[in-house]
């Protein structure tokens, strides 16, 4: 039978996230509000509490986290991740990381929003730099994104939200490509698998079973400065 994607099952991705415990202006600690384009995510909460604010066309909202709490949420939620007390989470994200690789923009005001290389000069963290210099960074995006999501919380009516979607679409089109092969090699790969085997199945044959494997895998980055906390991440 043909190869099909290897990764984790349905082209699900994972990692292992530590909430920042960094205070904010207003008070709260916590992650870089921020909203994905074309995948899912979910939040299986492990340890610690907090809370996951939430702003959507049809308003804001805030769910509380605590052990055993599983949270998600669908493209276009603006989120952000409140550590009330050691909140530790595993993510799920949809099309393979997705999310992480690419699929997130940051709710900075609108001036950084203007094209991809001005956002890219204010979200970069330097993988070389040392580690004090990479939090201070992912700290100043941080404080910049809460500029521009407090921003959209206050005002009124639906116009800010719908600028920000606009200029959101304009910046992740140049990587469409890119991530249309990314969900063909795993998402819709799968999906292709799971057809054919039950037209095998459904004849009476079962060549997919001979076929049958036992993988396992842990983190290739132990610690990395992401958008919410700090990462564990797999490779898959």
């Amino acid at each position: 039978m043909d190869t099909i994607n290897t990764g984790l099952p349905g082209g699900v991705a994972i990692s292992h996230l530590s909430v920042y415990d960094w205070p904010a202006a207003d008070g709260a600690c916590g992650g870089t509000p921020h909203m994905h384009l074309a995948c899912s995510e979910a939040y299986v909460v492990t340890g610690g509490r907090g809370a996951v604010q939430t702003l959507t066309a049809s308003g804001y909202e805030v769910t509380p986290l605590q052990a055993g709490t599983v949270a998600w949420f669908t493209p276009g939620t603006i989120h952000r991740l409140v550590n009330e007390g050691d909140l530790r989470i595993t993510v799920l994200m949809q099309n393979s990381g997705l999310p992480e690789a690419g699929d997130a923009v940051l709710t900075l005001p609108p001036r950084y929003l203007t094209d991809p290389e001005t956002y890219a000069r204010a979200t970069a963290i330097p993988a070389d730099a040392p580690e004090e210099e990479q939090e201070r960074a992912a700290r100043a995006r941080r404080d910049l994104a809460l500029e521009g999501y407090r921003a959209l919380r206050e005002a009124e009516g639906p116009q800010a939200l719908t600028a920000f979607h606009r200029a959101a679409a304009a910046l992740v089109r140049p990587r469409i490509a890119e991530w249309r092969e990314r969900w063909r090699q795993g998402a819709e790969a799968s999906a292709a698998a799971t057809g054919a085997q039950l037209d095998w199945l459904e004849r009476g044959e079962s060549p997919h079973l001979a076929d049958a494997a036992v993988r396992s895998e842990q983190p290739a980055i132990h610690g990395k400065f992401g958008m919410c906390g700090r990462l564990d991440v797999y490779a898959n």
